[in-house]
């Protein structure tokens, strides 16, 4: 298939599903193998995608994001709807300790889980529990005690940090992973969403700097255009997504996505089967 169509279909999954709660990884080794996408260059396009969705964040949340930096220089008095700097400073350390636990463990056994466990018939399975565990959790934890993002402790945020270990394994999900242990912790949905996203920009960022200067040699500058046709198809999808589900768990509950999940890798593990 040729590369540009390629890219747009791969920047399209990524950018739809970066942030929902239905792993974007396990969306992406399942369509890369269907599209005979494979091998190094195909890994390291599929993290470079990733800084598309993240880009997204950043430019959806900015007025968040600006806050935050106000309230971490700025001065002690604020303004209305401003934050305070020790809130500033408590929730931005939350999320470098959340930060903490994964990339601890992804810099210990990436290649292994990379060489292993990068297969569809794992991220098939992955789905699937990742799926009962969204309806679990859905169903026995409907309390929430923290509204607001930013009043999240630092021993939840540890916890947060924690639960998102789970999403190294392809098909869990980071995003489900972090906002079904928000929700688990007390977060409402919102606040968790929300938490999950500020979460993601240390940690895809830094996943993919130290996934491309892995593989940065294998590239070349006929790969230029494949990977920023990839880039802005997945911020532009991503950035959509974000606002829709936003909105949508305003409203509803996450149970759609465990439902989607196990239906998918149960029809992965037939396809796989035959």
């Amino acid at each position: 298939m040729n590369d540009i169509i390629t890219a747009v279909i791969l920047g399209i999954v990524e950018g739809i599903t970066e942030f929902l709660p239905i792993s974007s990884t396990g969306h992406l080794i399942l369509t890369g193998n269907y599209l005979k996408f494979v091998g190094e260059k195909a890994n390291a396009f599929e993290i470079f995608i990733q800084l598309g969705a993240i880009v997204a964040v950043l430019g959806y949340f900015y007025k968040r994001i600006l806050r935050l930096i106000k309230g971490l220089f700025g001065k002690p008095i604020i303004l209305p709807g401003g934050l305070s700097r020790n809130v500033a400073w408590r929730f931005t350390i939350g999320v470098g300790i959340a930060f903490i636990p994964s990339a601890v463990l992804g810099l210990l056994f990436h290649d292994i889980i990379e060489d292993k466990l990068f297969t569809p018939r794992t991220v098939a399975i992955a789905l699937i529990v990742g799926g009962i565990g969204i309806l679990f959790i859905e169903r026995f934890f409907k309390e929430s005690r923290v509204h607001v993002m930013e009043q999240t402790s630092w021993l939840q945020s540890f916890w947060i940090g924690a639960a998102q270990c789970l999403s190294l394994i392809p098909g869990m999900s980071r995003s489900a992973s972090t906002i079904m242990g928000a929700r688990v912790l007390g977060l409402d949905a919102a606040s968790a969403a929300e938490f999950s996203f500020f979460l993601a920009i240390p940690t895809i960022f830094a996943a993919t700097i130290y996934s491309l200067l892995k593989v940065i040699s294998t590239l070349s500058s006929a790969d230029a255009m494949t990977f920023g046709i990839g880039f802005f198809v997945s911020f532009v999808v991503a950035w959509i997504v974000i606002a829709g589900f936003m909105a949508f768990i305003k409203r509803h509950s996450f149970i759609v996505f465990g439902w989607y999940r196990i239906i998918l890798g149960v029809i992965v593990l037939i396809i796989l089967g035959q």
